[in-house]
């Protein structure tokens, strides 16, 4: 599997997550901005079918005096083959 190096995370030099007890997992954001709640779960749905990930989280927020104001934030990581985890 190539990595998109779009859905890369730049970690600092010397980072150490071997500790188990850091709780360290990187976890991705995601934002659909909508004109509607309905059109902001549309997005998200059509952007999750396509990806190999797994949804951890969901939140919402409204932004007043915008174009898009609904906000479907999800959270996710990334699938990687059986193989290669």
């Amino acid at each position: 599997m190539v990595l998109d190096p779009n859905f890369c995370l730049d970690v600092p030099e010397g980072f150490d997550d071997s500790d188990a007890e850091t709780g360290v997992h990187p976890i991705a954001r995601k934002l659909f901005p909508a004109t509607t709640a309905a059109d902001a779960f549309r997005k998200a749905h059509e952007w999750v079918r396509e990806q190999r990930v797994r949804l951890v989280d969901v939140s919402w927020d409204f932004f007043h005096d915008e174009d898009e104001p609904y906000c479907l934030s999800i959270y996710f990581t990334f699938e990687l083959d059986p193989e290669e985890a």
